[in-house]
């Protein structure tokens, strides 16, 4: 079940070049796998309470941990985009119970009479959900202020990443495998640089870890923040999503503020905003206009930020308040 190409509508809409279909209707889900791609989807485009509906669709008919492992993670992203940081780590607490526990299926099925191509499926696939709680975990601590722990989970997911991706890539002859990791873990390293500026927790990367059949990105920026946000980019270009790619353009423009480039940052931020819009990406478009309003408070961002979150809390959001307290996370 790991996601390596982009070869269905669902997958497509979920990981690949039209997001925006899910704005307009999806083919129902005939297995669990299926409804966890239509929530991923769904959840893109800010239909939040039918990508929750969806979800628990998902988790009550999985039988595979790792799927179910996923629907965590997924469930956990969808809270942090509202700002429940507190309660997407117990929901990512639970995905990453699910997997890293339990043994590879190619040490579980040595002896079986499986095909090595479901082995290495299966691997990948709990690889996929491993790295996925491991950013989720890290994700979360930043938004309850714990750059520190942050950085420990991001460590753990490249040291896994590292001693298993090189093996896993060479059997699977698939240079795109763990693509949507790789990405999230520059995501996240770049916002926790950014949440603890000079403090030292994130390292300046040379380079992203090779990745065979494609190019190796660099960056030739020094801070952390930066870099990690360029190479994310560069990834991101080279793999299937729409909506990786305008994610990761929003980081950069982030990260190009902080360092104080802030023509380069509005360049970013509007190329985003005018993408979202394409590409029907609510949540990012709302992201945006926070960030533009931050830049430059004259530009209307403010106003079309409150707009956004209207449409959101219409589709079944409710972003967390400064009324609300850590007793009710």
């Amino acid at each position: 079940m790991p996601v390596l190409e982009v070869n269905s509508l669902l997958a497509d809409t979920a990981f690949g070049g039209t997001p925006g279909r899910a704005a307009i209707g999806l083919p129902a889900a005939a297995d669990a796998t299926e409804s966890w791609l239509r929530a991923v989807a769904l959840g893109g485009v800010g239909h939040y309470a039918a990508a929750r509906a969806e979800l628990h669709r998902s988790r009550v008919s999985a039988t595979d941990p790792v799927l179910r492992s996923l629907t965590h993670s997924l469930e956990g992203s969808l809270l942090r985009q509202l700002g429940w940081h507190a309660r997407a780590a117990v929901a990512d607490g639970r995905a990453a119970a699910l997997v890293l526990s339990a043994p590879p299926a190619s040490g579980r099925a040595e002896n079986a009479d499986t095909p090595t191509r479901v082995i290495l499926e299966s691997d990948i696939a709990r690889a996929e959900a491993v790295c996925d709680a491991l950013t989720g975990l890290a994700a979360d601590a930043l938004g309850t202020a714990r750059p520190e722990l942050a950085a420990r989970l991001l460590r753990r997911c490249r040291e896994w990443l590292e001693s298993h991706s090189d093996e896993l890539e060479t059997h699977s002859r698939n240079p795109e495998t763990l693509w949507r990791q790789r990405i999230r873990l520059h995501w996240v390293s770049a916002e926790t640089a950014l949440s603890a500026p000079g403090a030292g927790l994130i390292a300046t990367p040379e380079s992203i870890e090779a990745v065979p059949g494609i190019a190796n990105p660099r960056s030739e920026s020094s801070d952390p923040a930066l870099a990690h946000a360029e190479i994310a980019l560069a990834l991101a270009e080279q793999g299937p999503s729409a909506r990786h790619r305008v994610k990761s353009r929003l980081l950069l423009a982030a990260a190009s503020a902080a360092t104080g480039d802030l023509d380069r940052s509005r360049a970013l931020a509007a190329q985003v905003d005018r993408e979202t819009r394409e590409f029907e990406l609510l949540p990012l478009r709302w992201a945006c206009a926070m960030l533009r309003a931050g830049i430059d408070p004259e530009s209307g961002a403010a106003a079309a930020a409150s707009e956004c979150e209207r449409l959101l809390i219409f589709r079944g959001g409710r972003f967390r308040s400064a009324s609300d307290t850590l007793a009710r996370p």
